[in-house]
């Protein structure tokens, strides 16, 4: 009986690892695709062979010893692919922000604001600008969804005095040429990036010009301390310097739009535990919801959400260069809102 549930218990940790193996290699292995083909199939086949020769008891064990330095081989050059800020980037993702921290007035360098006409034809067009800790109002949580309840776009806007809102989303960043892929995020495909941008280019984007597929947005306003909104812009500042000078790779799982929000909120005392919401992205407004953290002016989420739908109002703004974000916001009844197309 031991014998048995040993060889099962290897056979699947050599599955595991040989499939892990198998797409590290076909993704991200060394030169011309066709050599990365070559040993994606020689690891596919090493694995597969100390898969059968575990049913022989004579030789189980040493074929899985001679199969994990093979992986271990395989560990060490993973270990050793360099993430890098120096590549052809794809315009929207070319130019990293970083911030000059003096006190409480941060001064954010290379906010993106493009001039978009559709979703691939835009001007560039960057601007640096000061911030005041002290004038800090809230915080808002933006969420984009383009296929179904479950996955969403997240982000965050940080309003400042005067209808001031710097929004900050976090991406992968694209090689010109290259698509996003979730499969591809587990293996080192792309680099990390915080966009920092204006409202009217990185929301009007979502709601004004993506179009394939189209993107249903929200903005819900946090309920928390004011400190705390403070601490966490000072930390996406701290990392978007840290990745101006040190570049990381994102991960689907572990460094994406959603976890990265909630480990960059651990600065914080009041840290929301983990829950399986924060990796279905689409369902963390409603968690937020039920654990107190949005406002919500007495409403259910169902009316939540239908109150904090933008596109209408986005769309009707399209053309207001100063007034976009108060305009998303308002809640004017000449403006139509359209009927979320997330189910809840």
């Amino acid at each position: 009986m031991i014998n048995i549930v040993s060889w099962i218990l290897l056979g699947l940790l050599t599955l595991a690892t040989g499939s892990w193996g198998v797409l590290a290699l076909a993704f991200s292995g060394p030169y011309s695709d066709m050599v990365r083909s070559i040993l994606a199939i020689a690891f596919g086949v090493a694995s597969l062979s100390t898969l059968i020769t575990l049913g022989f008891r004579r030789w189980r064990w040493q074929a899985f010893a001679s199969y994990c330095a093979l992986f271990l081989i395989l560990l060490m050059w993973w270990s050793n692919i360099p993430p890098s800020n120096e590549r052809n980037w794809q315009t929207d993702v070319a130019v990293l922000p970083y911030a000059t921290i003096e006190g409480n007035l941060i001064t954010v360098h290379n906010i993106r604001n493009f001039n978009y006409r559709s979703e691939t034809d835009y001007t560039p067009g960057y601007y640096d600008k000061r911030f005041d800790l002290n004038k800090l109002e809230a915080v808002d949580i933006v969420a984009s969804y383009w296929m179904g309840p479950a996955i969403a776009h997240i982000f965050l806007s940080f309003a400042f005095a005067g209808d001031d809102y710097l929004a900050i989303s976090i991406e992968t960043r694209k090689e010109k040429g290259e698509d996003y892929s979730s499969i591809k995020g587990f293996f080192r495909q792309y680099e990390l990036i915080y966009v920092v941008a204006d409202e009217r280019d990185i929301i009007r984007l979502r709601t004004n010009y993506r179009e394939n597929p189209p993107e249903n947005t929200y903005i819900y306003r946090v309920n928390g301390l004011l400190e705390n909104g403070r601490r966490l812009f000072l930390e996406y500042m701290r990392r978007i310097n840290e990745l101006k000078t040190k570049p990381e790779f994102y991960n689907t799982l572990t460094t994406n739009c959603t976890t990265s929000i909630w480990l960059n909120n651990r600065v914080n005392p009041t840290q929301l535990p983990f829950n399986w919401k924060i990796l279905a992205s689409g369902y963390l407004p409603q968690l937020l919801y039920e654990r107190g953290k949005l406002k919500t002016d007495g409403l259910t989420f169902p009316e939540l959400q239908q109150h904090s739908h933008i596109n209408a109002r986005a769309q009707a703004a399209d053309d207001a260069a100063v007034d976009f974000s108060r305009l998303i916001r308002a809640k004017d009844t000449n403006i139509p809102t359209a009927t979320p197309s997330v189910p809840n």
